[in-house]
């Protein structure tokens, strides 16, 4: 095993890192909401590249 240590050991230290990283990324989402707005900036690029293709012709 890496660095001498057992596999339950590592494994357990390999769980733990896991559900840190994932409730972590929960607490952002839930906070912070950076997908609230999503359909409002794909329908913004949309329209953006729209133009810049009315502009090209």
């Amino acid at each position: 095993m890496p660095a001498g240590v057992s596999w339950s050991r590592y494994l357990s230290y390999t769980a733990v890192a896991m559900l840190t990283m994932l409730a972590g990324a929960q607490t952002v989402h839930y906070f912070y909401k950076p997908l609230d707005d999503l359909n409002i900036l794909i329908e913004q690029e949309y329209e953006k590249q729209l133009k810049e293709r009315k502009g090209r012709s």
